[in-house]
C-alpha cells in the first residue's frame, strides 16, 4: 500500500484573510479617534486599560491607548474565549481562559499601530487596539463628533483616524484658553 506524501492539505482556511496587509482594519460599528501628534513626556506611571469580552463580543470595537500601555483581556462570559492578534505591531495569542483565570491575562501594547483582535473560539468577535504615542486621543462619537480638552500650548498636527488606511490631518497652533474647532472630511 502507498500512503499519500505528506504536504499540505487540499482544505486552506481563509477565516483571517482580514489581518493581511491589504486589508483595511476598522472599527464597527464606525468610529474614529482624533488625536494630537507631537513630542510629549513619557508618563509617569504605567498607563492601563481594558478591552473585557461579554455577550460573545468584545467591549468596545475600538480602543485607543497610549504606547506603553498594559492591556487587560478580561472574560466576562459564562464560555471561553481565545484572543489573539496577527497585526505587525503587536503579535499575541492569549490561548483559551474562562471567566475566573487568574490573573486576568495582560498585553503590553509598546509599539504604536493599528492591532486587529479576533477571537479563536467566536470567529465573529473582532475589534481594534489604536496604539498611539500621544497622550491626548479621543474616541469620536458614532455621529464623528469629539472633543479634547486640557491641551498643552503649541504648534501640532491634530489627526482623525478612521481605519488603518484613512487618516487626516489639520496643523493647528494652540493657545493658553483658544478653543479651536476644526472639521475632518
Amino acid at each position: 500500500m502507498q500512503l499519500p506524501k505528506a504536504g499540505i492539505p487540499a482544505v486552506v482556511n481563509q477565516r483571517y484573510t482580514k489581518n493581511l496587509d491589504a486589508s483595511v482594519i476598522a472599527a464597527d460599528p464606525p468610529r474614529g479617534v482624533v488625536y494630537l501628534e507631537g513630542v510629549f513626556p513619557p508618563p509617569a506611571s504605567q498607563p492601563q486599560a481594558r478591552m473585557g469580552q461579554k455577550d460573545l463580543a468584545f467591549e468596545t470595537s475600538l480602543l485607543p491607548v497610549r504606547a506603553g500601555t498594559l492591556v487587560a483581556f478580561p472574560n466576562d462570559d459564562d464560555v471561553y474565549h481565545n484572543i489573539f492578534s496577527f497585526s505587525k505591531p503587536k503579535r499575541f495569542d492569549l490561548g483559551r481562559y474562562r471567566k475566573d483565570e487568574m490573573p486576568v491575562p495582560t498585553v503590553l501594547f509598546d509599539k504604536p499601530g493599528t492591532v486587529s483582535l479576533h477571537c479563536d473560539i467566536h470567529e465573529h468577535m473582532h475589534a481594534v487596539i489604536l496604539v498611539l504615542e500621544t497622550p491626548y486621543f479621543v474616541r469620536t462619537e458614532l455621529d464623528g463628533t469629539y472633543r479634547l480638552a486640557d491641551l498643552p500650548a503649541g504648534h501640532y498636527i491634530l489627526k482623525a483616524w478612521v481605519d488603518n488606511k484613512t487618516t487626516y490631518e489639520h496643523p493647528v497652533d494652540l493657545k493658553p484658553g483658544d478653543v479651536i474647532h476644526a472639521d475632518f472630511p
